[in-house]
């Protein structure tokens, strides 16, 4: 009964931490894609008055231009943020470093302790 109990916490933990991978690469896609197409759209844009002669305003130009580079900047400090809370425990990996290196520091001057005294 208590192994049943486990392995249904352990199952719904597994579900919701698969949930949690999904729903952050379905982030990246829309954040590649969305991204792709308003600089697309921008060029595309400025391309169709260079066609016709037209000048671009320099107010719209700028207002492009800045759309075009603050909104993939935003949105991916938000898509670093949502990557860290997804991928905090691959981030254990430097605190089991740093005990490993302290091990072998210590190591170290216990072996090389001997040699000059």
């Amino acid at each position: 009964m208590e192994l049943d109990q486990q392995y249904l916490q352990k199952l719904e933990r597994a579900k919701k931490k698969v949930k949690e991978l999904k729903d952050f690469w379905g982030h990246v896609k829309a954040y590649i894609v969305i991204n792709l197409g308003i600089i697309l759209a921008i060029k595309w844009i400025i391309n169709v008055y260079k066609d016709n002669n037209e000048e671009i305003a320099t107010g719209i130009l700028e207002w492009m231009n800045y759309n075009a580079l603050l909104t993939p900047a935003l949105w991916g400090v938000g898509l670093l943020i949502h990557g860290i809370v997804v991928y905090r425990y691959k981030f254990n990996f430097l605190k089991k470093w740093e005990e490993r290196q302290i091990k072998k520091i210590i190591e170290e001057d216990k072996n090389n302790s001997g040699k000059y005294n």
